[in-house]
């Protein structure tokens, strides 16, 4: 017994000693351990500022952070030390979109650790009676979307007058997308007391009238380093100039000479993130696309999925992307420039977190120079010129990422078992080198030879002409996606998305083309699968073969006009005759 109590002793003491930096700035040892799982280790620069701001309780904050920077724990940790669990909130924190609110309500819950606080996400998309079943419960923090919490409230389901805290997180993005009414509202119905803060990465004059009409006197601005500047130490920064019509070719070029490419890639418009999206995928790329006409099931697994680095890309507008907070980008690709230089800050520090190096890098057409210039201006930092990746680096990346796999397994001795076969092999030809060459031939194709690329380093188009036509019965209404049916097939035949011809994903059937050879191969793969139903589409491959022999010789002669019509002044002297 005296040696449990003293392990016990000893663990706080351990604990008491651990996270000093967070200590000092009044963390208490209940919220300690939470941190040292989620491996926090110094305060970033605005948790520093606000959390001794927020935990006294004297003023209400302006925090001014770009993304990334731990903006979450800089009001979550003050909001879960001072409230108790209870029955009506006790804190409501203001998003622009669900995936932030999603995403603020997961962080705060492991933040809390063992404090059984209600911590409860509010947004449009998912069914009220749910979130008004959860409100019945009890909460305690309420994290939400304008509206939402606005319906919720005039349905009398959400209270509103007992707060500690109020926090609008992301503040000029929520007023960009014409939330300012709702938050005017929110705020006129807590009470005075509380305390507030708001998160802006910039500080329009909204943002201060906003400030002037709800903070209490003399509130306090938290600036996060300077928001004009990016990091140049961890991002890497660069554009290309290239064509409008060009932009697809340099972004297939880039991937293709970046293997371990792990990337946001952000457009101007929801139409352009789906172009983008159906022509990679239809190339062959895994790619996946988040706009703002996407479904919220959707749009959570696609976030999920990018997380979890199921794609390597993920194709987004401005606006669908707030709140995706990923710390491993290797890239962040600004397809489209963007119209000015916070929300090229914005989409650059995504990049380049958590001490990592990170690239960014934009195109740029020749009427958007002078754009670049102003961004440059203002973020006092000078984005130079590269040429695009040759055909050879790309060939020599995928060289290099194939040896360095095959080192790996040299090294681990995780492919011994495949010795004597591979003894067998090279006894096939007369030098062992040439049994290697045809495996490489094999496993690549044409991939790593210079003429399988187009001038501007994009693949040529495939001869489809005899490729078998193939039709899945499952679509977009079933969740499928192109690249989550590249994987699988992938996985069960060894085939390559390179060695498919074009793949269309419509709601309830997917069409695919692939070589005789592997179209047999997908075929019995998921023969006696119940939910991968393939077949020959054979009305699809009489609608070509139909095209085919359709020449221009056969086509019926174009009938040529007969002027039936008399020249006017015959037409008027005949008039004239017949009147008399």
């Amino acid at each position: 017994m005296r040696m449990f109590l003293s392990l016990i002793k000893l663990k706080r003491f351990l604990l008491m000693n651990e996270l000093p930096e967070f200590r000092a700035l009044g963390i208490s040892d209940e919220l300690i351990p939470a941190l040292l799982a989620k491996n926090f280790q110094t305060p970033s620069t605005i948790q520093t500022l606000a959390i001794p701001l927020l935990l006294s309780g004297e003023k209400d904050v302006i925090g001014q952070a770009l993304t990334g920077t731990g903006k979450t724990a800089a009001f979550g940790l003050p909001v879960i030390q001072t409230i108790q669990p209870g029955k009506v909130p006790q804190a409501l924190i203001l998003a622009p979109t669900r995936e932030l609110s999603i995403q603020i309500a997961d962080e705060l819950k492991s933040l809390s650790g063992n404090k059984p606080l209600r911590i409860v996400p509010l947004y449009g998309g998912q069914l009220i009676t749910i979130q008004m079943d959860e409100l019945k419960k009890g909460v305690d923090i309420a994290v939400g979307t304008p509206g939402r919490i606005m319906d919720l409230h005039r349905r009398g389901r959400l209270q509103l007058d007992k707060l500690q805290f109020a926090i609008l997180d992301e503040a000029d993005e929520m007023l960009d997308m014409g939330f300012i009414d709702d938050i005017r509202e929110i705020l006129s119905l807590t009470n005075p007391d509380k305390r507030m803060l708001m998160f802006s990465a910039t500080m329009p004059q909204e943002i201060m009238d906003i400030a002037a009409e709800f903070m209490r006197p003399e509130y306090e601005i938290a600036q996060a380093g300077n928001q004009s500047a990016t990091n140049t130490d961890l991002t890497e920064q660069y554009y290309h100039e290239v064509k409008r019509e060009h932009k697809l070719d340099a972004l297939m070029r880039l991937i293709d000479a970046n293997t371990e490419l792990y990337a946001m890639v952000f457009c101007r418009t929801r139409a352009d993130v789906d172009e983008v999206t159906e022509k990679l995928n239809a190339k062959g790329y895994r790619v996946e696309a988040l706009h703002g006409e996407i479904s919220q099931a959707q749009r959570l697994r696609v976030i999920n999925g990018f997380k979890k680095r199921k794609f390597p890309l993920l194709i987004a507008t401005d606006v669908a992307a707030r709140g995706i907070d990923v710390n491993d980008l290797t890239h962040v690709i600004n397809y489209s420039l963007p119209q000015n230089s916070d929300i090229y800050i914005h989409r650059i520090g995504r990049t380049g977190r958590a001490g990592r190096h990170g690239v960014a890098v934009s195109f740029v057409t020749p009427g958007e120079r002078r754009k670049l210039k102003f961004i440059e201006k203002d973020i006092k930092s000078e984005i130079p010129q590269r040429k695009l990746p040759e055909i050879s680096d790309i060939i020599e990346a995928k060289k290099q990422l194939f040896s360095e796999n095959i080192a790996l397994l040299l090294e681990t001795g995780d492919a011994s078992e495949y010795l004597n076969f591979a003894e067998e092999l090279c006894t096939l030809g007369s030098h062992p080198a040439e049994a290697l060459a045809a495996v490489l031939k094999m496993h690549f194709k044409n991939e790593l030879l210079p003429e399988s690329y187009q001038e501007f380093g994009t693949r040529q188009k495939a001869d489809e002409s005899n490729m078998k036509k193939l039709l899945l019965f499952a679509g977009r209404a079933n969740g499928l996606t192109v690249p989550d049916l590249l994987r699988e097939i992938g996985d069960r035949t060894g085939i390559r998305s390179t060695q498919l011809g074009k793949i269309i994903c419509r709601a309830d059937k997917t069409f695919i083309n692939a070589e005789p050879n592997d179209a047999e191969k997908i075929l019995k793969a998921f023969r006696d699968d119940k939910q991968w139903h393939f077949k020959y589409d054979e009305l699809r491959e009489k609608r070509e073969a139909d095209k085919k022999r359709k020449t221009p010789d056969t086509k019926p002669p174009k009938k040529k006009k007969v002027k039936t019509h008399k020249p006017l002044r015959e037409e008027f002297f005949k008039w004239i005759a017949e009147s008399e």
